[in-house]
This record gives C-alpha cells, structure tokens and sequence, in this order.
C-alpha cells in the first residue's frame, strides 16, 4: 500500500521525453482543488488562489493541480498536491470518501470545453477542500490569497486567470450555492 510518504514525487517517474509521448498518446489524470475558508455553518465565505509564473513569463491565478502519479491514490495526490502548494501548515480537511464535483476535461485545442492545456489532453477529477490552516504559497507558487466568492469573480481576477481556471472556480462556487 502506498502513502504519502511512500509514493514517488520526484519529476523521474517518467523521464521527460517519455511523458512528452505520453501527453501525446493517452490522457494524463490530474486532481484540481478549490481550497475554501468555511465558517460555522458549513458555508464557503472565501476561496484561495495561487499567483504562479507561467513558462512564457507571465502570471497566472489559478487553483491547486496536478497529476496523479501511477500506484497513487486519488486522495493521496489531493494530500500531496494540497501540502506542495499550500504549505504543511495548510490543513486541509478531505473528507472521508473524496467525490468531485466536477471532472474537467482540459484539451491542447483551446476551444473544445473552456479547459485548455496546450501541452496534452487532461482529465481532471475537480474537489473543494475546506482548509483550516495557515497557508503559506511553496515551491512554484508565488503567492497565495484569500478572496470572498465575489472577489474571486472580479473581471481583475478572473483576467489573470487561464487554462479554464476561471470556470473551475465558478463551477465550484455554483456548486456550493455561492456564485455571486
């Protein structure tokens, strides 16, 4: 069985040459969370976006992501995903039986669904995680913010976001009754 600590995280589980050509052969499986601040109730009062640097050199405000590694779980890869970006002290409460809310499908044409990945055809199984900690943006993350759902949907943020992450995130607020 494997865990977190066990599963291999580091970018060799496939060399990069072998997962160009896998990127362009099969779809590759991400997890996408939408981290929320909920208060007393249950309810989401604010959503938590990473600012990252784009490999074209500009920024992008976009939601936790990544791959799910082979012989990883689902809910280990959303523990991993989350602690990588989010930082250790982030807390993230996954419930017992982890179901998304949405799959997204992101493709390398950028209109076939509003996700768009130029790099390969993704599936993404999409989850809101409540996280009670101190978040604190690591790794390639260079900023992390709390928003209430009506300034994560600002035409200024939704501006810097890209790929379909502006849908994701108002596909999840819709989800949890708090699209503006």
């Amino acid at each position: 069985m494997t865990t977190p600590d066990t599963v291999e995280t580091s970018a060799g589980w496939l060399s990069e040459d072998a997962l160009e050509a896998t990127r362009g052969r099969v779809p590759i499986v991400y997890v996408d969370a939408v981290p929320v601040r909920l208060d007393h109730l249950g309810r989401v009062e604010r959503v938590g976006t990473l600012l990252r640097g784009r490999s074209d050199g500009t920024l992008s405000r976009a939601v936790v992501s990544g791959r799910v590694l082979y012989g990883e779980s689902v809910r280990d890869a959303l523990w991993r995903h989350l602690n990588k970006d989010l930082g250790a002290d982030a807390e993230p409460q996954l419930p017992p039986s982890p179901a998304p809310f949405t799959v997204a499908e992101y493709f390398p044409e950028s209109d076939r669904t509003g996700f768009h990945d130029p790099r390969q055809h993704a599936i993404s199984l999409c989850y809101i995680v409540p996280v009670e900690g101190d978040c604190q943006p690591s790794r390639d993350a260079l900023d992390f913010a709390w928003l209430t759902p009506e300034e994560a949907l600002t035409s200024e943020v939704v501006a810097e976001m890209t790929g379909g992450q502006d849908r994701l995130l108002r596909l999840a607020l819709a989800h949890v009754g708090r699209l503006p």
